[in-house]
């Protein structure tokens, strides 16, 4: 089932049900992205758009294990080493012209915006338990110093 970005901007209180459905008149008129009317609108900020718009994909996203997965490692030259671990997302193969992608719920909006401009197929995301995307990086991006564990704090990389 799937939830619209204004039904879940109201059941996060950063909008009213009344606001909501003024932005969406106003779509209809215009044409224009419900959030950016919402934001133009009501104020609404951009990290409480992107929390929503990362709240509906992950409620569409199937959950794997990205160690029980066949890997084409011809899509992990797509990203660095880096930038796999930065935005946690973990390229797993094509499936048509989408790319399907790894990332873990609490990374999801970064690693949609990463994948957004760095990737130049649409992608489909998936999503892990962040121990288990932790060790597929540790497996497919080895860098020195990282493992399962830094998957939950910022990307810190020791200096050689």
């Amino acid at each position: 089932m799937h939830v619209r970005l204004g039904d879940l901007l109201v059941q996060f209180g950063v909008l009213t049900a009344d606001q909501r459905d003024l932005v969406l008149e106003e779509q209809r008129l215009v044409g224009l992205p419900f959030g950016v009317l919402a934001e133009n609108m009501f104020g609404v900020s951009r990290s409480d758009i992107e929390r929503a718009w990362g709240e509906q994909h992950a409620m569409l996203a199937r959950q794997i294990d990205p160690l029980a997965v066949q890997v084409d490692a011809h899509v992990l030259n797509f990203i660095e080493r880096r930038q796999a671990w930065q935005f946690r997302a973990l390229p797993l193969r094509f499936d048509g012209d989408d790319l399907i992608v790894c990332s873990t719920r609490d990374h999801l909006v970064r690693a949609l915006k990463f994948t957004g401009w760095r990737i130049g197929h649409p992608c489909v995301f998936v999503l892990a338990d962040p121990h288990a995307l932790g060790e597929a990086l540790v497996k497919y991006y080895p860098i020195d110093g990282m493992t399962a564990e830094s998957i939950r704090g910022p990307l810190t990389l020791r200096r050689a």
